[in-house]
């Protein structure tokens, strides 16, 4: 006998991450409690390593259940339709594998899309302090630009209710998953909860580079294969005066940013998967 739908499912798309998936899940499992049940999809996807195997020894509580499925193709795109083929939830949550979700994250976003219109929503970021001063110094000039200034911007964590899932179909093979399904809703319709989750940058000026070049190649991607859908970003524009004043407050973090920025366009390099922004 099948078992009967639940409230919430949280597709855990996870390649190469037996570092960070016993966290991930045991922050998941430690949430308050969602009316109506919940269930945790990992897609473990082109794993060299044993995530699959570190997300099965992760003891489930009353109230969750788990499936965790191994794919020997790595895509990302490919992972999170694989997990909604078996997802039962009402509401859909699609987490990164290295983010740590606070207790009031799950519920809160449940209560947040039970309105019958369609619905986008995120919970409040942080990130946490890197263990390298770039990164550091990088992260916190970064956090203060429009973008990661605005209503649930996604990196990391994004939820749906069903009226807003029926935007699109399945996942396109693009770079930048999150900001695809946010831009499928109008500034309107985006939400975020109070309630944090944890999102680490990569370490070092190296992978900072890298991350930023893929991140954005994505937008690049997303323009020419949607055109209009950057139209919705519906962020606050900062301006050349606006940027000398955030490099004003903190000059190392804007050398760090530029630093990045210009290393991105004077070097070429791959698109593979990099963790973080």
């Amino acid at each position: 006998m099948l078992n009967p739908p639940s409230a919430l499912s949280v597709i855990i798309p996870a390649s190469n991450e037996e570092a960070w998936i016993g966290p991930c899940l045991m922050a998941v499992f430690a949430s308050d409690p969602v009316p109506g049940g919940a269930e945790v999809i990992v897609v473990a996807n082109g794993c060299r390593d044993r995530t699959a195997e570190f997300a099965r020894r992760v003891a489930v509580p009353e109230g969750w259940e788990m499936t965790v499925l191994d794919l020997a193709e790595g895509s990302k795109p490919g992972a999170l339709n694989a997990g909604e083929v078996v997802a039962r939830g009402r509401i859909l949550a699609w987490l990164d594998a290295d983010c740590l979700v606070s207790p009031g994250v799950m519920a809160g976003l449940v209560a947040a899309l039970a309105s019958p219109r369609a619905l986008y929503a995120g919970a409040t970021p942080r990130i946490p302090r890197a263990k390298s001063w770039i990164t550091r110094a990088y992260a916190r000039f970064w956090q203060r630009l429009p973008f990661a200034q605005s209503t649930a911007p996604g990196y990391g964590l994004y939820a749906t209710n069903p009226e807003g899932r029926a935007r699109w179909g399945e996942f396109p093979r693009l770079i930048s998953d999150d900001t695809f399904v946010r831009l499928q809703f109008e500034p309107e319709e985006r939400v975020q909860i109070a309630a944090p989750y944890s999102w680490p940058m990569v370490e070092g000026f190296a992978a900072l580079v890298r991350v930023r070049r893929r991140q954005d190649l994505g937008v690049r991607e997303l323009a020419a294969t949607c055109p209009g859908i950057l139209e919705r970003e519906g962020k606050a524009s900062l301006g050349a005066g606006g940027l000398m004043r955030l490099a004003a407050r903190d000059p190392l973090g804007f050398a760090a940013y530029a630093a990045v920025a210009l290393a991105v366009r004077l070097r070429r390099g791959t698109t593979e998967f990099t963790r973080g922004r």
